[in-house]
């Protein structure tokens, strides 16, 4: 199951990873006008999706697969997104999404009492539940207990609040590398560690599956619930990139890279993070505010392809270099939280200037990978690619063009299916083992001859520019250069 922001999509799989059905259900968010920074979601509503897109799934099925046993469930969520709940694991609060920036004070405080050291982003769990708390607290409720969005739809199904996974828990305030949660942390935004779950690795049981859940759900009573993982990493699940020095690229609205390293990988500026490998190991990776929001945003309603097959013709390097933030601020492969979208140049068309704002998301995806290499990450192992955008074909070949390597579009790229993988291997020891077992390739993209080399003056103009600005850490710089 695959908690997103829009909808609630289940997908059913076997052991050799054919995709048996899916069901979704509809979510809806409650935004309020622009400037408020407000962002929350209704945690019944998505019990309730999570119900009816499981009965469509399962009512799919044929008469002989609806009596094949269901070996496990496991959930992802949105990385970031939190509320409160009670001691059996029904929702107290609204919940309060990974990008709402009501918490942008509270994350002011936090990082001034935390003093040197990786600074906690808005985007964080953690300054969200500081804020939770205290005004739960100030309408005088108690016994409040912090959920991620996964937790809530486990609780759902085994009748009872349940501890949280490693990945989930990483922005909260988990010390995935002592196996614990971070006091300092903790202390700095006046947290109970009595008021956090416990944590568990993922695959790990969280129990089964209810009679009454299971009238909802169509799931069956008795079936195994596992911990997962964020959404992020159930999408690189599904792409299998699970190996060392493999690495996943997700190009949604944001772009997003995960990765796997057999050491931890520190960056000292907080740019790059790791998640625990559900195998061992770690999971680094980054995420980017430029993405295919920009493209939404700026081209919504023309006809894409028309316009990037011009700019295949006649726009490779377009007159124009646009660093193509989505919102202000960015998070990787440098964290400046006043970055700014910026151009250079001008473009004599509209198909000039679309070449111009999906090559500047490819060069950042490049530096994104250079950052990686910079601080010491694997990054020679096979490239993965994900996300809506992947639905280009132009754009997928521009970026193993900028990247000059080979890029993998996974037959199965999304994360419900990455769940079913984790699922499936709590009845196996080893996810990657699975993986290998259930995930296939659609296509593989090769480079063009020619590209690489053509396309790569824009990026040195995308770069020198980063740098004139200050956005470039001082490591980053010299590598560059």
């Amino acid at each position: 199951m695959d908690l997103g922001t829009q909808s609630v999509r289940v997908l059913l799989a076997d052991d050799a990873g054919r995709v048996l059905a899916l069901g979704s259900g509809r979510l809806t968010s409650r935004r309020p006008a622009a400037g408020a920074r407000r962002h929350e979601q209704d945690p019944r509503q998505w019990w309730e999706a999570a119900g009816a897109a499981s009965r469509q799934a399962f009512g799919a099925l044929t008469l002989t697969q609806r009596r094949a046993p269901v070996g496990a469930v496991a959930v992802c969520g949105t990385s970031g997104t939190v509320l409160l709940s009670d001691e059996h694991g029904v929702p107290l609060t609204p919940a309060i999404m990974y990008d709402d920036a009501r918490a942008a004070d509270e994350v002011d405080r936090l990082n001034a009492r935390l003093g040197a050291g990786a600074p906690v982003q808005v985007s964080w769990a953690l300054p969200k539940i500081g804020w939770l708390l205290r005004r739960h607290r100030a309408g005088g409720a108690a016994g409040a207990y912090v959920a991620h969005s996964a937790d809530v739809i486990a609780a759902g199904l085994v009748g009872h609040r349940v501890n949280t996974d490693s990945s989930h828990a990483l922005k909260s305030g988990y010390d995935v590398v002592a196996g614990r949660w971070d006091r300092r942390l903790l202390d700095a935004a006046g947290l109970d560690p009595a008021a956090l779950p416990a944590v568990v690795a993922p695959g790990s049981t969280l129990g089964t599956v209810t009679h009454d859940a299971a009238g909802h759900t169509g799931i069956p009573a008795g079936t195994p619930v596992v911990a997962g993982m964020t959404d992020g990493c159930a999408a690189q699940i599904a792409a299998g990139a699970l190996t060392p020095g493999a690495w996943n690229c997700v190009l949604g609205t944001t772009l997003v890279l995960k990765g796997v390293s057999s050491v931890l990988i520190d960056d000292p500026a907080g740019a790059v993070y790791s998640h625990r490998h559900p195998d061992g190991g770690w999971l680094p990776g980054g995420a980017s505010n430029v993405g295919a929001g920009a493209v939404a945003a700026e081209f919504g309603g023309e006809d894409l392809d028309a316009l990037a097959g011009e700019a295949g013709r006649r726009y490779e390097p377009a007159g124009a270099v646009v660093y193509p933030l989505t919102a202000r601020g960015e998070r990787f492969p440098f964290v400046r939280p006043d970055a700014t979208r910026f151009e250079l140049g001008t473009v004599s068309s509209r198909a000039e200037r679309y070449a111009a704002v999906i090559q500047g998301v490819a060069f950042v995806e490049r530096l994104c990978f250079e950052r990686l290499a910079e601080l010491g990450a694997d990054v020679s192992g096979q490239v993965s690619i994900t996300g809506g955008a992947t639905r280009s074909g132009y754009w997928n070949q521009l970026r193993a063009d900028v990247l000059g390597r080979p890029l993998i579009l996974p037959r199965t790229p999304e994360p419900a299916f990455g769940m079913a993988v984790l699922a499936s291997a709590a009845r196996r020891p080893a996810v990657a083992e699975r993986a290998a077992a259930m995930v296939a390739r659609r296509a593989v993209i090769e480079p063009r001859a020619d590209a690489h080399e053509r396309l790569t003056t824009g990026y040195r103009r995308l770069v020198a520019e980063l740098d004139r600005r200050g956005y470039l850490g001082a490591s980053l710089r010299a590598s560059r250069r």
